[in-house]
């Protein structure tokens, strides 16, 4: 799913318009009354009250269209205009009006603190407040009233995009947001959904298509993806009958210190799992009996040292090589992996303490191979690209390392991002179960065995992501969250291929 900037949303609503011969009252009418559809469906009559804060631009529009449908079907709805300006957009005004003919009374006007109503944790709110198009901080007594309906804990329905949340930029201040407990968003989600600073506010997430020009919202270019099954299903390459195992590569995955032996078993068992032909491991020789007993299937080669990489002396012309999980810091481990660079032109996949070592000496970036995948946790990729004030920044410096060095970095959090120059995956899969040592050892393993199967880096980045969280999704459903652990995550691997082209039951209707 490609996610639009505001700018690209507004253009779709006017060409929409122009094209399907609407008003834009019209539009705003379907908008508003595909909400109401969600509300209706879900509450069934329900008499709780309902309390719908307008703005006075178009998403205070939505708001008054969703309230004249609830009043219209029963509903005890109380309406507010917040009323933070002068100035009105003309199809809040339209609607407006139409308000008053059904109600024969004005919604109540809001104008100072002294006008807030009383809340309670069993209203029903819908936050019609502010749409995209905001860009400033909130007046003073806007930024209460949102505060007034945060402190409330009522259920809070945003529409389109929480009040205060800034679209296309990181918004000032984060105390002035409205908490929804769920969104209906038009159309498309929007990137600050998905970012770890901002997530929290939306709550659930629906996105309704509101009808936008099919032909724009296809032609138009953007460098931001939503990573769902669909946009999944596309990667994926299908395996033929007369395939043989040196058709799925043969991957080497290096790591493991004493005490670390187990990141390169996890590592090695995913990589087979993903589906990689052969797979080797190089590691310190303590680890030998355990990587061999507990991976038969894989090749063991060990390094002089009981303890840690000082000699990576094996075959290393593999299809491709994942680095750095359990491998350690020392001063002989950062010297073979410097050795290992110089001579490996194929992309490889960085872990773990190969991207500390990298963040340690930071001449060794320049000997990464082309097309390198690197997948950092937060504070791994601070010391990577350096500090960030917000997600827009640091989305901002990724780019412009990934550019620099030519690499793949896969920014790992509760909606990992797969950044490659200006393009950005935000993969939609994956719970905080996986929370969880090792699950980024198991995420090392997938990345490596599909690039070994030749996918692309890019789209074995994307791909391996959206299955090592398709996993976790599964696998959750059976360990609970607590109990999720990275090996749950490989034995349920398979099942998250399975399940990539495994078409819904249709829902059984009510005779």
């Amino acid at each position: 799913m490609k996610l639009f900037t505001a700018k690209q949303l507004h253009e779709a609503d006017q060409l929409t318009i122009k094209n399907q011969s609407l008003t834009s009252t019209e539009l705003m009418e379907r908008a508003g009354t595909l909400v109401f559809n969600q509300i209706h469906q879900r509450i069934q009559g329900a008499q709780m009250e309902i309390k719908i804060f307008c703005g006075i631009g178009n998403n205070g529009g939505d708001g008054l269209v969703i309230a004249r449908h609830l009043l219209e079907h029963g509903y005890n709805v109380k309406a507010f205009v917040v009323n933070y300006s002068d100035k009105r957009s003309k199809d809040f005004l339209i609607n407006y009006d139409r308000y008053k003919e059904l109600t024969n009374k004005w919604p109540e006007l809001l104008k100072s603190e002294d006008d807030f109503p009383e809340l309670t944790h069993n209203d029903f709110i819908v936050d019609a407040i502010f749409g995209i198009g905001l860009n400033r901080p909130l007046v003073p007594w806007v930024a209460n009233l949102v505060k007034h309906i945060n402190a409330s804990r009522a259920f809070t329905l945003a529409i389109d995009v929480p009040s205060g949340l800034f679209v296309d930029e990181a918004t000032k201040s984060l105390d002035e947001v409205i908490k929804a407990n769920f969104t209906i968003a038009f159309q498309s989600a929007k990137l600050p959904f998905f970012l770890a600073d901002t997530g929290a506010f939306v709550g659930d997430l629906d996105v309704i298509d509101i009808g936008l020009d099919r032909q724009y919202l296809m032609e138009t270019p953007s460098q931001m993806q939503l990573i769902n099954k669909a946009e999944a299903q596309q990667l994926y390459k299908p395996r033929h009958k007369f395939s043989h195992k040196g058709t799925f590569g043969h991957a080497l995955i290096i790591g493991g210190s004493y005490g670390k032996i187990g990141a390169t078993v996890l590592a090695t068992k995913a990589c087979l799992k993903s589906g990689v032909g052969m797979v080797s491991a190089f590691i310190p020789r303590c680890g030998y009996q355990v990587l061999q007993t507990s991976v038969p299937e894989a090749m063991v080669f060990t390094d002089a040292s009981d303890y840690e990489l000082t000699d990576i002396d094996c075959p290393t012309d593999m299809t491709v090589i994942g680095f750095g999980i359990g491998a350690g810091t020392s001063d002989n481990t950062i010297q073979e992996f410097e050795r290992l660079l110089e001579k490996t032109e194929r992309p490889m996949v960085i872990d773990a303490d190969g991207i500390n070592m990298l963040s340690n000496k930071n001449d060794l970036l320049q000997h990464i191979p082309k097309k390198s995948i690197l997948t950092p946790h937060p504070k791994e990729l601070k010391r990577l690209i350096g500090e960030w004030n917000d997600d827009f920044e640091m989305l901002a410096k990724a780019k412009s390392f990934s550019k620099k060095h030519d690499v793949i970095l896969v920014c790992k959090n509760a909606h990992t991002i797969s950044v490659y120059h200006d393009d950005i995956y935000i993969n939609n899969t994956g719970n905080q179960g996986m929370a969880t040592a090792g699950s980024g050892d198991t995420l090392t393993g997938m990345l490596s065995g599909l690039i070994a199967q030749d996918y692309d880096p890019v789209v074995a980045a994307v791909f391996g992501v959206y299955l090592h969280g398709a996993a976790g999704d599964i696998a959750v459903n059976r360990t609970g969250f607590q109990s999720l652990t990275a090996s749950d995550l490989i034995d349920t691997l398979g099942m998250a291929y399975i399940d990539l082209f495994q078409q819904e039951a249709p829902q059984q209707q009510d005779a």
